[in-house]
């Protein structure tokens, strides 16, 4: 591994410490990587800017993740980095590894924020990380002219500010103003032994609709077993290969079965359709989509 050697007290030290390349051999180094996969390369090429990693996982401290895992996490976006990096394109690594970093430390202050994920497009993760700011700025400005902005101002200047729906800002201000509690916590203190989970809605099928839904089916099986027998044993056989099995078969494995044509088998299967379809014919619909 391209940090090897690196442990959490010795990496900032270490990487203060580290060269400084100048282009030249930041390119060389580079190629070196891309074109012979020389580790040695990669790893004076990473040794070379753990510093810029170090800095930019120091920009995060205030979501709350610990130090050691932000550098962590910004390691792996500089490793990403070198091993995506193309010398060609005429940029400098450094340039091009901000990116990767910055991009690797959000999504770890993302998933870690909450259990409950907090989001996961451009414009999801643009509102966690500047909805604070851009609140403050629009409060600041608002004071400054004499206005006093209640918060649905707020939230409706910070959806146009940041480019996202309403409805994202009011969900994203309450993951950002709440954390985590567990559901057999009580609800208060005069609830004796009431848990949030107890106030959760039972999804599970009720027995009425269990009920409902089995003299349902019965009623169906029925009628589709009524309409079977209008058919002759051959049709009958389509039907149930065509439409009756999880995995269907084809117009062409029945024919080879059968001896016929696929144009024959489709022709018979069309056929018992419309006979079933005229037995069924005011019944549910339900079963008629069976034979569409």
């Amino acid at each position: 591994m391209a940090l090897d050697g690196f442990n959490d007290q010795t990496l900032p030290r270490r990487a203060m410490k580290a060269e400084l390349l100048d282009a030249e051999t930041e390119l060389r180094l580079a190629y070196a990587w891309r074109d012979q996969r020389d580790e040695q390369a990669l790893h004076r090429l990473i040794t070379a800017y753990m510093r810029l990693a170090i800095s930019m996982a120091s920009k995060f401290r205030r979501y709350g993740a610990p130090m050691n895992d932000l550098i962590q996490e910004a390691s792996l976006g500089l490793m990403k980095a070198a091993d995506k990096f193309d010398p060609d394109r005429g940029v400098r690594f450094s340039t091009y590894a901000v990116w990767w970093i910055k991009a690797s430390i959000q999504d770890y202050v993302m998933r870690n924020w909450s259990m409950v994920r907090t989001g996961s497009t451009s414009s999801q993760k643009s509102l966690f990380f500047n909805m604070r700011r851009v609140q403050a700025r629009l409060e600041r400005e608002a004071a400054a002219r004499g206005e006093t902005l209640d918060m649905h101002q707020v939230r409706q200047m910070i959806s146009t500010e940041v480019g996202v729906p309403l409805h994202d800002v009011e969900m994203m201000e309450g993951r950002l103003s709440g954390s985590d509690f567990s559901l057999n916590a009580t609800q208060s203190a005069e609830d004796e032994g009431r848990e949030w989970i107890d106030a959760l809605e039972d999804d599970a099928e009720q027995a009425d609709q269990k009920v409902a839904r089995n003299k349902d089916l019965d009623t169906l099986r029925e009628w589709l077993l009524s309409a079977m027998a209008q058919l002759n044993d051959r049709e009958q056989f389509i039907v149930r290969e065509r439409k009756l099995r999880d995995d269907g078969r084809t117009l062409e494995s029945l024919g080879n079965e059968l001896g016929l044509s696929k144009e024959r088998v489709r022709q018979l299967e069309a056929a018992a359709f419309t006979k079933m379809r005229k037995s069924l014919e005011g019944q549910s619909s339900e079963v008629l989509q069976l034979l569409a």
